[in-house]
């Protein structure tokens, strides 16, 4: 490439098909961990009655991670080592991966051919880790605090603050709630489905703040709506997306 800002189009050229996999923080993380010392797992792709399965087994070198949690909690915590994959369609989207050099060349790697995700196997070692995760994310943000002495400093309270009167003008302008990332928006929502399993599309507004349109747009690629029924008119995940709390509620029978 002569000039900064040039793409290497190479991949394109030798038509590579890549994959496009999530996969767990805590498995993003160790794979960090591992980086230059060589092997980090076992990829295993067979056929099983002429459908695909797919499955990573993380290396046993890998399969600590430091929890710092308080007290008992802390100390080194294991982790699954088996992930299957669920395999998804790239659903009629053109998606493609570059890379970047440090002297701010562009090249493209090859066009996604496949989405898949990468989740544990439920065992033993994913309930003890997601236990820890739950008790880390309800831990309390803010703390009170014993002074030892009166504040002397004078603090003049402010009647709206600049942030909010900033959100309170785009709101205005804009006429409607502000699209949030669509990966920040799965968070949101699979973190709500962990604490109740159905929910109606006001709830779920009010937990993320984002567009009815949008948000249903999202929720038709997770969720379930329940026309009659019990549960009429709420939203659930579908059963791909919910086997967790499944396995999660037998563990605790």
């Amino acid at each position: 490439m002569s000039e900064k800002g040039d793409v290497d189009l190479t991949g394109a050229k030798q038509n590579t098909g890549v994959w496009l996999v999530k996969v767990p923080k805590y498995l993003a993380q160790q794979w960090a961990k591992a980086s230059g010392r060589g092997e980090v797992g076992k990829l295993r792709i067979a056929k099983n009655q002429g459908k695909t399965e797919v499955a990573f087994t993380l290396n046993e070198e890998l399969t600590t991670l430091e929890n710092k949690g308080e007290g008992k909690t802390a100390g080194m915590v294991a982790v699954p080592r088996e992930h299957p994959f669920t395999m998804q369609t790239v659903g009629g989207q053109t998606l493609a991966v570059f890379t970047e050099t440090s002297s701010d060349k562009i090249a493209l790697e090859g066009v996604v051919v496949q989405r898949a995700e990468c989740r544990p196997a439920v065992n033993e070692s994913y309930m003890r880790l997601k236990k820890l995760q739950i008790e880390a994310s309800s831990k309390p943000v803010r703390l009170s605090q014993q002074l030892d002495k009166a504040v002397t400093h004078n603090y003049k309270p402010v009647a709206n603050h600049a942030n909010n009167l900033e959100w309170e003008k785009k709101k205005k302008e804009e006429g409607k709630r502000a699209r949030a990332d669509k990966q920040q928006v799965l968070d949101m929502l699979f973190s709500a489905f962990e604490k109740h399993q159905y929910y109606n599309i006001k709830d779920l507004v009010d937990i993320t703040k984002q567009p009815v349109i949008y948000l249903k747009e999202i929720l038709r690629d997770i969720g379930i709506y329940n026309v009659k029924g019990t549960h009429k008119n709420t939203w659930e995940l579908k059963p791909e997306y919910r086997h967790y709390q499944g396995e999660e509620e037998k563990t605790d029978e």
